[in-house]
Parts: structure tokens; C-alpha cells; sequence
């Protein structure tokens, strides 16, 4: 054991309970937010939409509102209750999965994603802010890596799960199916876990408007160079995991069910080694530079 390793606080209990329910919940989110790419050809089918229509229920009309909700809910975080925060966005975005089965037309499930994007925009900030305060430094790469991982697995089940329910029963049916367990998730949630103290407290009259903070991290130029970087890549990603699902299907002639197992293990089990590569190297980065600021002359002082 390194002296880092060493030094550092042992984790509570508590801590990886919350982290288990975090990890859940981070599933469901992405269960929630990629079933829609495997019963894209079958609502086509049955509402009669265009490939027009389906890209702005994939695309616009999800990313538009989870970025700018999030900035609010996020701000809300930094003043209220977290863990209230991630329970009632669960069960709103639970919720609006659900509802998407009950759509008869484009505009209805339009709406019902717009419900899923808004809920689940209150989902990744107040995580991120209370494993900081459950993991001390030192520990917080292992939470992050562990919580990342429910990315990958939730593609999986998604794809997974929706394609094999869309043959079984009907795309509306796999609306239900994924989407009511997330209400019974955020009650638990709401019983079991309990908001951590935070680690720091600033003073209302102190806190930074969202103008100076964006005016502030405009003035980054490695933060810009980020956001476009990050851009481009989601644009590219997202797009080719919602279109391939379709493609597989009206090219070769597939079922949901078989192009639903294959890709969601494909996609689950590399991005899955991805976010394990990428979260080891941030664990080593994050002990070095625990290990440098231990070792400095104004630690020791």
C-alpha cells in the first residue's frame, strides 16, 4: 500500500451505498434515454413518421432542453437538497418514459421526450456534487469510474431489453416496462439514502451570478477548446448509436430483438472497457498529484 493509498480516509458505508443507488440510477438513465433508438423503425411503422420526424425526437428535442435545463437544476443543486433533487427527476423522467407509450401521434411523443430530456437533466450534476462529498480526495476517480460505468451498462439493457419487448409485445409495451421501475427506484432512493453534509459552504452574498461564471470560463481557452471538442463528439456519437439500430434493420432485414442483443453487447462491453481505461488513468493522475501535494514543501508546512 502507497502512502497515499494510506493516508487517505477510509470510505464509509454510507458512502457506497449511495454509490450503488447512484450507479443504478445512472442505468436507468441511459435504459431510458437509448431504448427510443431500437423502436425507432417500429413507431415509424405504426405513426406513420418521417425520418425527418424521428430525427427530431432523437436529436433537437432532447439535446435543446437537457442543456439548458441543466444549467438551472444544476444551480439549484449548489443551493438545495441533492439528493431531492435526483429522486424527483427520476420519477419525472420514469414517468415521461411511461407516457411515451400512451403517444398516438409525432407531437405527443415529442412532448413526452422533452419530459424525459428536462428529468434527466436533473440527474448528473447533484450525483457529481455528492460523491464529492461521500469520497474524500484520493477516492473520488474510483466513485466517478464505478458511477460511469452505468452509461454503458444502461446501453446495453436498453437496446437489449427494448428490442427483445418490441418483438415480445409492442414498442409501447417496452415504454411501460422500462420506464415505471425508475418510480419505484426514486422512492427507495428517497428512503434509503441521505444528503451528505457538504464539504465546503460559501456565503450567499459570495456566490458568483451564472453571467460571471460563464463569463469567467469564456475567458478559458482550454475550456472552449473542450466544449467544442465535446460537441463534435457527441454530435458524432449520438447520432450513429441512434441511426445504426435502423440501419441494421431496413439494410439487412433484422429483427429488434437480434440487432438489440448484438449491438447493445457490442456497445456495452467496449465502451464499458473505455470508461475503465480512461477512469485508471484518472485514478493514477489523481493519486500522483495527491502524492506531489503531500510531498511539497507547503503540505509539510
Amino acid at each position: 500500500m502507497n502512502q497515499t493509498e494510506a493516508s487517505s480516509p477510509p470510505v464509509a458505508r454510507v458512502a457506497w451505498i449511495a454509490l450503488a443507488f447512484l450507479f443504478l440510477i445512472n442505468v436507468v438513465n441511459y435504459v431510458d434515454r437509448q431504448i427510443l433508438s431500437i423502436l425507432l423503425q417500429s413507431i415509424k411503422e405504426d405513426l406513420k413518421l418521417s425520418d425527418s420526424q424521428l430525427g427530431w425526437l432523437t436529436g433537437f428535442a432532447f439535446a435543446l432542453f437537457y442543456a439548458v435545463f441543466g444549467i438551472p437544476l444544476a444551480r439549484l443543486a449548489d443551493r438545495g437538497s441533492r439528493r431531492r433533487i435526483i429522486m424527483v427527476s427520476l420519477a419525472a423522467w420514469s414517468a415521461m418514459t411511461a407516457l411515451c407509450g400512451f403517444a398516438q401521434n409525432f407531437v405527443q411523443l415529442m412532448l413526452a421526450r422533452i419530459g424525459v430530456a428536462v428529468g434527466e437533466a436533473g440527474a448528473s450534476p447533484p450525483t457529481h456534487s455528492m460523491l464529492a462529498d461521500l469520497y474524500p480526495h484520493g477516492k473520488r476517480a474510483v466513485a466517478l469510474a464505478i458511477y460511469s460505468c452505468g452509461v454503458p451498462v444502461g446501453i446495453l439493457v436498453g437496446l437489449a431489453a427494448g428490442g427483445w419487448i418490441n418483438e415480445a409485445f409492442d414498442w409501447r409495451t417496452a415504454f411501460f416496462v422500462v420506464g415505471l421501475p425508475g418510480i419505484l427506484l426514486a422512492v427507495v432512493f428517497g428512503l434509503v439514502v441521505r444528503e451528505p453534509t457538504r464539504s465546503y459552504s460559501v456565503a450567499k452574498e459570495d456566490r458568483p451570478s451564472i453571467r460571471m461564471v460563464f463569463s469567467h470560463l469564456w475567458k478559458m481557452k482550454a475550456y472552449r477548446d473542450l466544449i467544442i471538442a465535446a460537441t463534435i463528439q457527441a454530435f458524432t456519437a449520438y447520432g450513429i448509436t441512434q441511426w445504426m439500430p435502423s440501419f441494421f434493420i431496413r439494410t439487412y432485414g433484422l429483427g429488434t430483438a437480434e440487432v438489440g442483443l448484438y449491438l447493445g453487447l457490442t456497445i456495452g462491453i467496449f465502451s464499458g472497457a473505455g470508461t475503465f481505461l480512461e477512469d485508471g488513468w484518472r485514478i493514477t493522475s489523481e493519486r500522483a498529484v495527491c502524492a506531489g501535494m503531500r510531498g511539497s514543501p507547503v503540505s509539510r508546512s
